[in-house]
């Protein structure tokens, strides 16, 4: 019940009390009619309170950044009487709580909405819940509807001829990296030595451990050709730039997937989370999926994900980094893994310059660009498929 409602039974109750108290018979139909139409109200209300089928319409294509987004809802009610007054209200995500009226379509209650200019993200649909009431605004019941799931906003691709840190035909010492088969051997297990094995399969660890020779049990295993890291580092964001990081990674997938390329993402935050893509289909989009719901909230170095040896991107055999933040102990292993002929390319987005401020000389981008490592800067003035392209102009940009 209603504010106005308690109000109108009390008026009700008052003057039917005062109609007996003084004998004023003119007063009855009035005490009369405000409890009758309290009464109808709350009759009208929980009849038409019935078990209720909501479909959700759809777009029928991907959802991507910036775009405005239609929020389709139709409600069929099986209570035995319609809906007066129907408000559909639920919780959308960043965009907070939305209420709609909703409007008769034939036997169902339906509303299009819009949420404008939607960023990327994941947008749960939280506490949805329809509000029925009577036309006079006295009774209203609130009924609770299952969870409809999420709203996925997928980042926005650029789409690119071809890549600052690609040169030939994807070739490592001249052979092209498709005819080879990207295989490795990963440590399985150790067992005990036994009588003829040879020494180099020791594991020197376990046996100091056990006190007894232990030796090595390798298997081998595919390798994935390409390593695409996104640092999601939480220390390292301001306004639209981890989104930019987060559109560069998704438009390096999607180049490498066109060509066939075997990738994997990984995506260094406060989860870490891989996703591995195959083809141009297979795969590709859990990997939007995932850089869709991405969050700036990593808390491990990008060092430490660059010394993890048994991770996706340790195994692979080209990697390339995607961060706003680079501390010397990650240039390092960078540095190493270049130095061993290991392919390696970043890219680095500029923090400062998305906050206002003046971009600053950056001596470890020239340190990586020393040793052959393809660096592209992307600042937010500048167009990101024109920075991915461009390898010479990108790099040019780390001297400030």
């Amino acid at each position: 019940m209603t504010t106005r409602g308690r109000s109108v039974l009390a008026l009700g109750l008052v003057v039917y009390v005062a109609a007996w108290a003084f004998g004023s018979k003119p007063l009855y139909p009035v005490a009369a009619g405000l409890l009758l139409v309290s009464v109808v109200a709350w009759a009208w209300v929980h009849l038409s309170n019935g078990a209720f089928t909501v479909e959700r319409g759809s777009t029928g294509s991907d959802l991507v950044e910036g775009e405005d987004v239609p929020v389709a809802v139709a409600v069929t009610s099986t209570g035995m009487l319609r809906p007066a007054v129907a408000e559909l209200a639920e919780r959308v995500g960043r965009f907070g709580e939305q209420r709609h009226q909703l409007r008769r379509k034939g036997r169902r209650l339906a509303i299009t909405y819009a949420l404008r200019e939607v960023p990327r993200g994941r947008y749960p649909f939280e506490n949805s819940r329809i509000e029925l009431g009577d036309p006079f605004g006295l009774q209203r019941i609130t009924v609770p509807l299952a969870a409809p799931g999420a709203l996925l906003v997928y980042p926005r691709i650029v789409h690119v001829d071809r890549l600052f840190s690609e040169s030939g035909a994807h070739g490592l010492d001249g052979r092209r990296l498709l005819l080879r088969r990207p295989t490795g051997y990963d440590l399985h297990s150790v067992r005990e030595y036994e009588h003829g094995e040879s020494l180099r399969k020791v594991h020197w660890r376990s046996t100091a451990h056990r006190g007894q020779l232990m030796v090595k049990e390798l298997e081998d295993s595919p390798r994935d050709e390409i390593a695409v890291l996104l640092d999601a580092n939480a220390a390292a964001v301001a306004g639209a730039s981890f989104d930019v990081q987060v559109r560069a990674a998704a438009s390096i997938i999607d180049a490498y997937a066109a060509r066939g390329r075997r990738t994997v993402l990984v995506v260094n935050a406060a989860r870490r989370e891989e996703q591995r893509v195959h083809a141009a289909t297979e795969g590709r989009r859990r990997a939007l999926e995932l850089l869709a719901a991405a969050e700036p909230d990593g808390r491990t170095p990008l060092e430490a994900v660059l010394a993890d040896e048994g991770s996706a991107v340790a195994r692979a055999l080209e990697l390339l980094v995607v961060t706003a933040r680079l501390e010397p102990a990650a240039v390092a292993r960078l540095t190493q893994r270049a130095l061993g002929h290991r392919r390696v390319a970043l890219v680095y987005v500029d923090t400062p310059s998305f906050a206002g401020m003046p971009s600053r000389q950056l001596p470890l981008l020239l340190r990586l660009q020393s040793v052959g490592v393809p660096v592209a800067v992307v600042r937010a003035s500048d167009e990101l498929g024109a920075a991915l392209e461009g390898g010479s102009a990108a790099a040019g940009a780390a001297h400030g």
